[in-house]
C-alpha cells in the first residue's frame, strides 16, 4: 500500500481523537466552565449534527477544487477547530471550537475515501479505504483512554493541543506524501448532485444508517447492559469496552479485503451476521463469557461493513464519487444519532437494558433487506447498473 495512506490514516486517527477523546473529560470540562452535564453532552452531540451537515454542505461548496489542496485546507480547519478549544477561555468558544474541527470530518473522510482509492489498483480499493478508515477505529480503542489520561494528568486543555500536534503531522504527511490528484477543474456542484438521481445511491444511504444505526444504538446504552444485565463491576467497563474497540479494528481491515474480493455478497453477509451477533447477544447478555464474546463481534461485524459502503455508494455514483462519498459519512453519522435515540426511547419505555441490542438487530435485519432489495435490482439488465472499468465488472457487475 503507498505510504501517503498513512497520512490519510493519522488524520482518521485525529479526527477520531477529536470525537471519542472528550467523552472521558466532560466531568471536568463541566466542572471549570460551570455548566451542567447535560449542557457538556452538547459537546459531543454538537460535534455529531455538525459532521452530518458540513460532510453535505461543505463537500458540495469545494467540490470543483484539487482534492489534495482540498484535504490540506481540511486540515487547516481541523487544527484551528482544536486550538481554540485548546485554548477555549469558557463554554461557548469551546463550542465553537467543536463545531470548526467537526466540519472538517466528513469532507475529509469523503474526499480522503476518494483519494486513497486512486492511489492503488482497482482490486486493492476497498482495502486503501479501510487503511484510512484505520485511523478512525484506532481511535475508538484509544481515543477515550488516551485522552482521558492526559486530561486528568495535565488538564483537559492538554488534549486538544496534542490532537493539534497530530493535525500538524497530517498536515506536513498529505503534503510530503500524498501524491497530487487529477484537477476537479470542470467538476462542478451540478455535476456531482447527478449522483442524488440514482435510486442505488439512496439505497447505501439507507443502508449506512440502518448498520451503523444498529451498531451505535446498541452500543450508546452498553455500559448498563454490562452492569444491570451481565454483572460486571463499573470498574471493568472500561476495559470491555476496550474488547469492542480492538473488534472495530480487526473489522474494518477484514471488512475492506472481502469487499475487494467480492463486495456486495460480503455486504449482505456481514448484515447477516450484525443481525445474528445482535439477537445472540440480547438472548445470553447475562452470561459474563458471552458478553464478552459479544462485545467483539459486534464491533469486528458491524465496522467491517464500513469499506464496503463506502466502496458501494462511490461504484453507483461513479462520475460524482466526492459528493457521494461524504454523503455516506453523513449518512454513517446520521445513523449514530438515529440507534442510539431508538435506543432509548426502548429503555424509557421499560423494556430493560438488553432493548437496544434488540433493537440493533432489527436495523440490521431491515438494513439486510434494503441491501438485498438493491443487489436485485442492479443485477437486472434494466436496473440502474453503473458503468464499470473492465478489471472492476466483475465486482461491480457479476458480485451483484
Amino acid at each position: 500500500m503507498p505510504i501517503g495512506l498513512i497520512a490519510l490514516a493519522l488524520g482518521g486517527f485525529g479526527i477520531g481523537l477529536t470525537e471519542f477523546g472528550i467523552v472521558g473529560l466532560l466531568p471536568q470540562i463541566a466542572e471549570d466552565f460551570g455548566v451542567s452535564e447535560s449542557a457538556a453532552g452538547y459537546l459531543v452531540s454538537g460535534y455529531a449534527l455538525t459532521v452530518a451537515f458540513g460532510a453535505i454542505v461543505l463537500t458540495a461548496a469545494v467540490v470543483r477544487f484539487d482534492r489534495k489542496k482540498l484535504l490540506v485546507s481540511l486540515m487547516l480547519l481541523f487544527i484551528l477547530g482544536n486550538l481554540i478549544s485548546a485554548l477555549a477561555p469558557d463554554y461557548s468558544i469551546m463550542l465553537l471550537g467543536r463545531i470548526v474541527a467537526a466540519l472538517c470530518h466528513g469532507a475529509f473522510f469523503g474526499v480522503g475515501a476518494v483519494v486513497a482509492t486512486k492511489m492503488v489498483k482497482e482490486s486493492q480499493q476497498a482495502s486503501a479505504i479501510a487503511l484510512m478508515f484505520g485511523g478512525l477505529t484506532v481511535a475508538t480503542v484509544a481515543g477515550v483512554p488516551l485522552g482521558t489520561f492526559l486530561g486528568q494528568q495535565l488538564g483537559w486543555p492538554a488534549t486538544f493541543w496534542a490532537i493539534t500536534v497530530i493535525g500538524v503531522l497530517t498536515l506536513i504527511g498529505i503534503q510530503v506524501l500524498v501524491p497530487a490528484t487529477e484537477s476537479a477543474q470542470g467538476t462542478n456542484l451540478r455535476q456531482e448532485m447527478v449522483a442524488f438521481k440514482k435510486l442505488q445511491v439512496w439505497i447505501s444511504i439507507l443502508v449506512g444508517i440502518l448498520a451503523f444505526g444498529s451498531v451505535v444504538g446498541a452500543f450508546t446504552y452498553i455500559a448498563f447492559t454490562l452492569t444491570e444485565v451481565s454483572g460486571f463491576s463499573t470498574a471493568t467497563v472500561p476495559w470491555l469496552l476496550v474488547l469492542f474497540g480492538v473488534g472495530t479494528f480487526v473489522g474494518n481491515f477484514i471488512g475492506g479485503k472481502i469487499a475487494d474480493r467480492a463486495l456486495t455478497p460480503s455486504l449482505l453477509t456481514l448484515m447477516a451476521l450484525l443481525a445474528g451477533v445482535l439477537t445472540l447477544f440480547a438472548l445470553t447478555a447475562e452470561n459474563q463469557i458471552m458478553t464478552i464474546l459479544g462485545l467483539v463481534l459486534m464491533g469486528s461485524v458491524g465496522l467491517g461493513t464500513a469499506p464496503g459502503l463506502q466502496l458501494r455508494i462511490m461504484t453507483f455514483a461513479e462520475e460524482a464519487p466526492t459528493m457521494a462519498s461524504s454523503a455516506n459519512v453523513a449518512a454513517l453519522n446520521v445513523g449514530n444519532a438515529f440507534g442510539a435515540w431508538l435506543g432509548g426511547l426502548t429503555i424509557a419505555a421499560g423494556y430493560g437494558f438488553t432493548s437496544p441490542l434488540w433493537v440493533g438487530a432489527g436495523l440490521a435485519a431491515a438494513g439486510l433487506g434494503v441491501l438485498a432489495f438493491g443487489s436485485a435490482l442492479a443485477k437486472r439488465p434494466s436496473g440502474p447498473v453503473p458503468s464499470a472499468a473492465p478489471g472492476k465488472e466483475a465486482t461491480v457487475g457479476a458480485a451483484r
